[in-house]
């Protein structure tokens, strides 16, 4: 696969991605009636997961 294939895909799966969390966090907003559904604490939770889910994925080909 070339270059600008393999960014392609993975553009389209993080756009997927993160589509699929808005709609679900939309959803649990709705559903306890509040105006955010996530708060900071949670924000900052899922920022350090992403960071090391990226790093997971930059280690792949590392043996």
């Amino acid at each position: 696969m070339n270059k600008s294939r393999i960014i392609l895909g993975g553009t389209l799966v993080g756009a997927l991605t993160g589509l699929i969390a808005a709609m679900l966090l939309a959803r649990r907003a709705e559903r306890n009636e509040r105006e955010t559904a996530i708060t900071t604490g949670e924000g900052l939770k899922l920022g350090v997961l992403v960071f090391g889910l990226l790093r997971a994925i930059a280690s792949l080909n590392d043996d």
